[in-house]
């Protein structure tokens, strides 16, 4: 039987908008159209014929010369910026292969075209590897109820879009070429009601498909969403306010957290002291209990400190409604961490779970302690930047406990001062959870952090997760996966252990040829997700994605996916950075640049020798590069907090390609000037399409405002003289003298806008994503070319 499901939504709640009139209309689609409608419009991998259309004529058939192929010499070509958004190149497959492949918001390979040999790859010069966001928010998923779940024999390889049928009873694995079976029910087709034509079930008709699972898949029976939260209620965490926003959060969200009639919930607070609290059915208010021995942490009574959430549900409110007012006369100063984490996963190894931990400030007591690392003065450093990696292994250790007991841990860190991230991180990076920063957080002082924590948490309370997770890629006989990115342990060489999945969770993998794919045309990708959802099914996602092999460099080149090979340099340069050096990853950026540049050249005839040239495929690359050196994460010079900058490169580990992209180089437009020129309809409204503009002051103008769209904040910037009618109509006010200095609203969903007013100080964050301009201690985008040529001359 198949059925498939509605679409999944992200939850709706009210969205708070502070603009006016009709261009703050304008403004609000501009916003929430960049956000989310070419997810939407794309989310079924387009066809060929469909996708020409929509970009404009784009199309990769053979020709003399695609294309991406058209030599462009960098330093002369100086505005190399599209005017419109970069797409993922198209496959070069034949049509009927096009419309089936996976969507590239799903699974992305850094070549499009795979090299017959790990010798042409070297010769090459570029990075192979795969981009994913495997659980990822659709629209459109067909799930497949059934007894057989057909998979090779010998690799285990789910049938899909890309296996080949010899006849109607036997198919042949695109992966291990083996010859299988077709069992007899797959024979039959209840969609069609047809018998005899296997290549017509939905397995096989599209590349992103989810089965439920049966009892196979199953090492125990599916557990119930668990959620224990474990709060920092030292007198630095009550002075920064953070547990009435959380509160208020839980209460106004609790009937909306993913699960059923069997989910339960917890709350473990601690200072230099843990508190447990039960709240079993029947007490008439929640019970405190105090456990003061942090050498020997204990569960004072295990089988009622998490509860279901639906049967104690009042004992949960009341709980929630006295904890922001509980501490707020705390003399307590220190933070027993390590101590309450190793509490909470005594008390979630029965069943596994999600632990959401909030913390403040250093660890200052008892396992996990750690000491202040950061010397401020070396802030501004252009040489060493010391302590990027973790003080101790405590978290690392403790993480890898939790993932065997299919536990993940997620850290909020609400800091006013050095918290060292690099270690405390190590309990989310290990366990497959996720990291959450607010610097300077204080709920009055910095009302726009506060703001910020309140969104982030309606998305995290609201949205689906998958909870005793593995994952599994599968890949072409001759080809091999050797390192992984992400939030996980690596359970095997091909297997991730993921105690909790979420749709926001992004992965990398690095590739090498270890055999010459000569025999082929075609190589699969396969990536499977086992989960069990917040209903209590066993479920498993698959995505399967096919490129073409070339045996020739130019092919390679053709095929380059510039974006996903930036983000995978961008994973590459962030273990660099731990393991040997910031100065190393930079240089290795810069090396990737050069050396594929040369090795491109070397190419082409008739080249003259003083020219930079790059392949149409690869002209954005430098730019990308630069903006990558400059990110918080590895750029050097300019003053940059310790924990700022790790947590930069914690983003980067764990970000789908979509929001990592705009991060590293973000999409900015002239929003004061809209036409109908370009513009496309969305629910029988015209949305005008600005032009992009490069990331350089150049652009910007006292009579302009503009709109720079990062990932996860947006920002307005306005110029001095922008027209009074334009303010007016969009922020509410009746000149720019009247506009407020900071100015920040949550706009869309879990988005923020910052307005920043030219010659205010609050511009200084704008214009530090202008990539392309120089600053003191690093190049212009134009000085940045001339040494990529001048290494190249060497």
């Amino acid at each position: 039987m198949y059925i498939t499901h509605p679409p999944t939504h992200l939850p709706s709640g009210n969205h708070q908008f502070v603009l006016y009139g009709y261009e703050s209309y304008i403004v609000f689609m501009l916003v929430t159209l960049f956000f989310c409608l070419f997810c939407l419009l794309f989310q079924q991998y387009p066809g060929m014929n469909q996708l020409s259309s929509s970009l404009g004529g784009l199309s990769l058939q053979s020709s003399p010369q695609p294309e991406s192929l058209r030599p462009v010499d960098l330093t002369q070509e100086r505005n190399i910026l599209p005017t419109t958004p970069v797409w993922a190149p198209v496959p070069n497959l034949n049509v009927d292969l096009k419309k089936l492949n996976c969507s590239p918001d799903s699974f992305r390979c850094t070549l499009t075209n795979i090299p017959q040999t790990q010798a042409l790859l070297n010769k090459a010069k570029l990075p192979l590897g795969l981009l994913l966001h495997p659980f990822r928010d659709l629209t459109q998923l067909p799930v497949i109820t059934s007894n057989t779940i057909v998979r090779c024999r010998s690799c285990r390889t789910y049938i899909n879009p890309f296996v080949s049928f010899i006849d109607q009873r036997r198919w042949k694995c695109n992966l291990c070429y083996r010859v299988n079976d077709v069992p007899e029910e797959f024979m039959y087709n209840p969609l069609t009601r047809s018998y005899g034509e296997p290549h017509k079930r939905p397995e096989v008709q599209n590349s992103t498909v989810e089965f439920i699972a049966s009892s196979d898949y199953m090492l125990r029976p599916p557990q119930p969403a668990v959620y224990l939260f474990v709060l920092d209620v030292s007198h630095n965490a009550v002075e920064a306010g953070y547990l009435t926003i959380l509160c208020q959060s839980l209460l106004e969200n609790l009937d909306k957290l993913p699960g059923d009639s069997r989910t339960r919930i917890g709350f473990m607070t601690f200072d230099s002291t843990i508190h447990f609290y039960n709240l079993q059915e029947g007490l008439s208010q929640p019970q405190m209990l105090i456990v003061s021995d942090i050498d020997d942490v204990f569960l004072p009574t295990p089988d009622s400190l998490l509860v279901n959430l639906y049967e104690s549900k009042e004992l949960i409110k009341d709980l929630l409604n006295a904890l922001p007012s509980m501490f707020t006369n705390t003399r307590e100063t220190h933070s027993a961490l390590g101590p309450a984490l190793q509490a909470a996963f005594k008390l979630m190894s029965p069943t596994g779970g999600r632990v959401s931990v909030f913390q403040t400030q250093l660890p200052s007591l008892g396992a996990g302690l750690l000491q202040s690392r950061e010397d401020p003065n070396q802030r501004s450093s252009t040489k060493v930047v010391q302590h990027l990696g973790p003080a101790t292994d405590f978290y690392k250790k403790l993480a890898l406990d939790c993932s065997g007991q299919q536990t993940a841990v997620d850290l909020f860190l609400l800091s006013s001062q050095y918290s060292d991230l690099a270690s405390l991180a190590c309990v989310s990076k290990y366990s497959a959870g996720c990291i959450y920063y607010y610097p300077s957080f204080h709920y009055t002082h910095n009302p726009s952090q506060a703001e910020k924590l309140q969104k982030d948490l309606k998305r995290y309370l609201t949205r689906k997760i998958g909870f005793e997770a593995v994952m599994r890629i599968r890949c072409t006989k001759g080809l091999s996966m050797h390192t992984f990115h992400g939030n996980f342990f690596v359970r095997s060489t091909d297997l991730l252990s993921l105690a909790n999945i979420n749709p926001d969770a992004g992965f990398a993998v690095q590739l090498s040829i270890e055999e010459n794919l000569t025999d082929t045309s075609l190589v699969c990708f396969q990536t499977a997700l086992l989960y069990t959802s917040s209903k209590g099914e066993r479920r498993i996602r698959v995505h399967t994605l096919c490129l073409p092999v070339v045996s020739s460099l130019a092919d390679v080149y053709a095929g380059v996916d510039v974006q996903a090979a930036i983000c995978l340099l961008a994973n590459m340069a962030v273990d660099r950075s731990i393991s040997s050096s910031l100065s190393d990853a930079r240089d290795a950026l810069v090396n990737a640049v050069v050396d594929s540049l040369s090795a491109y050249g070397s190419t082409v005839s008739n080249l003259q020798h003083s020219a930079l040239v790059a392949p149409s495929s690869l002209k954005l690359f430098p730019l990308y590069v630069l903006a990558l050196l400059k990110q918080k994460a590895f750029r050097t010079g300019t003053s940059t907090r310790l924990d700022d900058r790790v947590y930069a490169m914690c983003q980067i580990k764990c970000q789908p390609l979509v929001h990592l992209m705009k991060m590293i180089h973000p999409n900015l437009y002239r929003i004061d000037r809209l036409t109908d020129e370009g513009a496309i309809h969305v629910n029988d409204r015209v949305v005008p399409q600005p032009p992009l503009q490069k990331l350089s002051a150049e652009k910007l103008t006292r009579e302009g405002a503009f709109l720079m769209d990062c990932g996860s904040v947006f920002y307005i910037w306005i110029g001095k003289s922008c027209d009074n009618n334009f303010i007016e109509d969009v922020l509410g006010y009746p000149n720019f003298a009247s506009i407020p200095q900071k100015m920040v609203s949550g706009f869309y969903s879990f988005k923020f806008l910052y307005v920043c007013l030219d010659e205010s100080p609050a511009k200084t964050e704008f214009f530090q994503h202008l990539i392309e301009d120089r600053t003191e201690a690093a190049f212009s985008y134009y000085e940045f070319l001339l040494h990529i040529q001048q290494q190249i001359c060497k």
